[in-house]
C-alpha cells in the first residue's frame, strides 16, 4: 500500500507540471487559433428556434455461469428538455432489449454489442425530434458491425448472432440514414464523452500530448466553437463485410456504398456551450456541417440541454446513460428470477439447479 501511495503521489507530480506547461502555452495556442480563422461564435450561426431533443445510448453484460451464459442488451432513447410550445407523438416502446441464455463461446461480445449498437440507430431515426444526439463517435457502429458480420456466420448457435444477421440490413439502413441526414427537418449528431483524435492539433501544429478536446475545454470560451473540418480518415479504406447477407438482402450493396460515402464526409467539430461545461467534441455529416442554419439548430440544441453544471454532457445523453448503465447491475436481479423459474419448474435434484446457475464472471460494456 505504501509502495502504490509513493507511485500515486509521483504522478500527482507529473500532472502538476503538465497542468503548468499547458497554462504557459495557453495563451500563444488561443492566438494561433485566432489567426488559423477555425474559430467562430455561435452568435455568426443566428438563432433558430429551438429544436426538440433526444438522446440514444446502449448497454449491455454477460454473466458467465457454470452450464450457461446469461446475455442481454439494451438500448435506450430518452426526449430531452421540450420547448414549451412543442406537442408531438412518439409511439411506445423507446427501448429494445435482447435476453437469452447462450452457450459458452468467447465471440458473445462481439456480436452482442452489433446487436445493442444496432438497437440504437433504430431507435435514432424513428424518434420524431429535429436533433437526435448519439453517444458515442458516428464510426464506431462499422467497427461494430463489421466485427459481427464477420463472427455471426460461424457462430449461428449463439441466439444474438441469429437476432444481428437478422435485423442486420435494418440497421445498416439506420446507419446509412444517419451519416447521408438528407431529411432538412432532422439533424443527427455524435457526441463521444472519449476521443484521441487530434484533426485540430495536427493542423494547428499543438505538442504531440495535447488532444483537441482537452486543449479546446480550456482555449474556448462559453458560445465559441470551432469551424467544422473533416474527420481524419484511418490509412485502411473503411470496409463492411456483407457478403452473409446478400441473399437475404439483395439492395445491401447500395446501401454499405451509402454508409462508405457518408463516412468519408463526416465533419467534426468543438464547441462549449458554457463555462462549466467542457468542449464537447460533435460529429456530423457533411450536408449538417456545411450549412449554416442545420449547423446553428445543432448548435442551439445542444447549449439548451446543458442547462447546469451537474451534468458534464447534453442532458438526454446523461439521462439516456444512466437509465441503460443500470442494466449490468441488475443481472443479479435477472438471474434470480431465472433460478426461481428453473428451481420450480425443474424434477430433479435442487442442487443441480444452483450449481448450474452458479456465477463466476460478468462482462458488460456499452
Amino acid at each position: 500500500m505504501e509502495e502504490v501511495i509513493e507511485h500515486t503521489t509521483s504522478v500527482g507530480d507529473m500532472l502538476i507540471e503538465s497542468f503548468k506547461k499547458m497554462k504557459e502555452e495557453k495563451a500563444a495556442c488561443r492566438r494561433l487559433l485566432e489567426k488559423s480563422g477555425l474559430l467562430l461564435h455561435e452568435s455568426e450561426l443566428g438563432y433558430p428556434p429551438l429544436p426538440t431533443t433526444c438522446g440514444t445510448d446502449g448497454s449491455y453484460a454477460i454473466d458467465r455461469l457454470l452450464t450457461v451464459d446469461l446475455a442481454v442488451a439494451a438500448s435506450v432513447a430518452v426526449e430531452g428538455l421540450v420547448p414549451p410550445s412543442e406537442r408531438r407523438y412518439w409511439e411506445q416502446p423507446r427501448h429494445q432489449v435482447f435476453v437469452a441464455s447462450e452457450v459458452h463461446h468467447p465471440d458473445t461480445a462481439t456480436v452482442l454489442r452489433a446487436v445493442m449498437l444496432g438497437g440504437e440507430l433504430l431507435l435514432a431515426v424513428k424518434a420524431p425530434h429535429d436533433l437526435v444526439m448519439f453517444d458515442g463517435t458516428l464510426t464506431l457502429p462499422t467497427i461494430y458491425f463489421n466485427q459481427a458480420l464477420n463472427k455471426a456466420p460461424e457462430v449461428r448457435e449463439l441466439k444474438c448472432a441469429r437476432e444481428f444477421t437478422s435485423k442486420a440490413a435494418d440497421y445498416l439502413k439506420a446507419y446509412a440514414e444517419m451519416l447521408e441526414a438528407r431529411r432538412s427537418d432532422k439533424t443527427f449528431a455524435g457526441i463521444p464523452k472519449y476521443s484521441t483524435r487530434k484533426e485540430y492539433g495536427n493542423r494547428l501544429s499543438w505538442a504531440a500530448e495535447y488532444d483537441d478536446r482537452g486543449m479546446f475545454t480550456y482555449l474556448l470560451r462559453a458560445g465559441e466553437l470551432t469551424k467544422p473540418i473533416p474527420l481524419e480518415q484511418p490509412q485502411q479504406p473503411w470496409h463492411l463485410n456483407v457478403r452473409s447477407l446478400q441473399q437475404s438482402s439483395p439492395g445491401i450493396a447500395g446501401t454499405v456504398d451509402t454508409i462508405i460515402q457518408g463516412l468519408q464526409q463526416l465533419h467534426v467539430f468543438y464547441y462549449k456551450p458554457h463555462e462549466y461545461v467542457p468542449a464537447l467534441r460533435i460529429e456530423t455529416a457533411r450536408s449538417i456541417a456545411v450549412n449554416k442554419h442545420r449547423l446553428a439548430v445543432l448548435v442551439q440544441g445542444i447549449k439548451h440541454q446543458c442547462a447546469t453544471a451537474a451534468m458534464l454532457e447534453p442532458y438526454p445523453l446523461y439521462l439516456a446513460d444512466r437509465t441503460v448503465k443500470a442494466l449490468s447491475r441488475s443481472i443479479p436481479a435477472f438471474k434470480q428470477v431465472a433460478t426461481q423459474r428453473v428451481a420450480e419448474k425443474y424434477a430433479g435434484s435442487i442442487d443441480e439447479v444452483f450449481f448450474s446457475l452458479h456465477g463466476y464472471r460478468s462482462e458488460s460494456g456499452g
